[in-house]
Formats: structure tokens, sequence, C-alpha cells
């Protein structure tokens, strides 16, 4: 669940702006349809039997609730920030278009529904594990941005947790380490996806003041060996839902190509740190997550 892990919005570009389409903007709908996606490959992954499609559809429609929350949540931070960023500055709260009441009442209430329906849609579980993403989101990874580039790390605890959130709600608890594999795939997924998008956006990090990685790492070297060793280790680690009889073979032999082509992007973005190598990389990210996961349907065991 962290909203800002897709450049979608198009840098300097100004439409006509309704209230509906801000408060769309506010909770970043179209970013939080990876976050619907992952609860959802989280339910079908613990559901036993055969599984409840209203129970699912509440549990990803909950979750996307408290999504949008969190995102709004940053954003009323960030808003300062954000006016000096081509891709944020017509943000509806850093352009002034909203004002901070309105999008702490969108933010509260987005928030407060989407726990609500976890609550009593699904159980506390679900709802307790919804919560700590939105707390861990707005509470300690958005500050930690403005004060350390460790803050990607951190950021990629709650962006890992949705698939939490859909296990919670199909089993009621998420104290096996199958859940857990999941998280960790995705926690692994985050990290160069980011640093890729960091590299694309690192002079508009460096203007807002923001101490990523890439702007702290003047040259990149640092940047381009991380990236690569967080490639390298999700190679193995993507191969644990098998490992832990989750998924059958043809799901180990899938992740292992899946992740070996993404770290030859990486590898290519270590070796010369260019945009184009750091956009090639991030596309191979946005095509690793869906076709891991539709493997992960299919080697269900």
């Amino acid at each position: 669940m962290k909203p800002d892990a897709l450049p979608y919005e198009k840098a300097g570009e100004r439409t006509t702006h309704s209230k509906f389409g801000d408060v769309i903007t506010l909770a970043k709908v179209r970013v939080n349809a990876l976050v619907v996606a992952t609860t959802a490959g989280g339910y079908y992954m613990g559901a036993t039997g055969e599984v409840d499609m209203v129970r699912l559809a509440v549990a990803s429609i909950g979750t996307a609730l408290v999504a949008s929350g969190a995102a709004a949540l940053n954003q009323i931070s960030e808003r300062d920030t954000d006016k000096l960023m081509n891709r944020t500055r017509l943000r509806p709260l850093a352009d002034g278009r909203m004002s901070v009441a309105e999008g702490r009442a969108v933010a509260y209430g987005l928030s407060l529904a989407g726990l609500t329906l976890l609550w009593a849609g699904t159980n506390l579980a679900a709802m307790l594990v919804a919560l700590a993403t939105l707390v861990i989101y707005a509470l300690v990874y958005t500050p930690l941005k403005r004060r350390t580039s460790l803050s990607t790390v951190i950021g990629a605890v709650p962006g890992a947790l949705p698939p939490l959130i859909g296990w919670a709600a199909a089993r009621g608890d998420i104290g096996a380490i199958a859940p857990w594999t999941l998280f960790t795939i995705m926690f692994l997924w985050q990290l160069p996806h980011f640093l890729a998008i960091a590299w694309i956006y690192r002079e508009d990090y460096a203007r807002a003041g923001l101490p990523m990685l890439t702007v702290v790492d003047k040259h990149g070297g640092f940047t381009g060996r991380q990236t690569a060793l967080w490639a390298a280790s999700l190679v193995p680690f993507s191969v644990l839902p098998y490992l832990v009889g989750m998924a059958d073979a043809r799901y180990a032999v899938g992740a292992l190509i899946l992740g070996v082509m993404q770290l030859v992007m990486a590898l290519r973005f270590a070796a010369h740190r260019s945009e184009v190598n750091a956009r090639g990389l991030f596309y191979a990210s946005i095509t690793y997550l869906p076709l891991l996961w539709v493997l992960l349907g299919f080697g269900k065991r």
C-alpha cells in the first residue's frame, strides 16, 4: 500500500479539474488498483475450498478505501514539497484547489469506511493488518521521507501488507509461514521498482529537498548496486511459496525465469545508470509482478 510507487502523473500537464476528479486524484484510485489486485491475490491464496466471492470483494474494497485514505493523508503532509515537483505540483492540495480541511475529511472518511468494512465484512484480523498498514504509511514512512533515504525501505513494509490483509480476511489470522512469503516477495519487489522511479525523478526529489538515495548518491554507484542487490535477492525468495507447499513446481520455474529477467534489467541499470535503463527496469518490474501473481494463481496447491 505505497501509493507513490508509480509515476502516473504527467509533469506540467494542466487540465480542467472537477471536485470529483480532485477527490479521485487525492485518493490515487488508479495507483491503488495494485493494492486491490494483491489483496485479492492474498485472499485467493489463503482461501480453502471454494472462494467466497462476496467476502473477497468486501476485503478488496475495504483495503482500497484504506489505501485511498492513506494516499490522501500523504498528500496532506506533503503538500508543500508537492508544490516543488513537476509531477506532483498539480495535485489538488499542492495546487490550492482543495483545502486541508477538505483533504482531511476525505482521508479520515475513506480510512474509517475501509476499516469498518473490513471488520464488519471480514474479520478483526484483516482490519488490524489494514490499520497497521495505514499507520506505518502515514505516520512512519511519510515523515521519514524528509529525513532519510532509508524511508524507501520503510515504505516497502506497508506496500507489502495488502496480501496479508487478503489472507487474514480468508483465514482469520496470519500466523502461518505461507502468507509471509507473499509479504517477502512484495517487499523485495518494491525496492528495485521504486529506485528506478526515484532515478527517473531524481531532479524533482532534489528540488523538493527530499533525501532520496538517488539524490544523496550523486554519481549513482551505490544506487545501482542497491538496485541489483534487491533484484538479486528477489530471485531465490520468490520460490518460497513453492518451498512451503503453497504453489507447485510450475510456479517455481516461472518465478525463477521472471526473476532472472528482471535481474538482468537491474544489472543493466547498475552498469549504466541512464534514464533509459531506469525506465527499462521500471517496465520490467511492472511486467514481473502481475505475471508472478498469475503463476501463483495457476500453481496454487
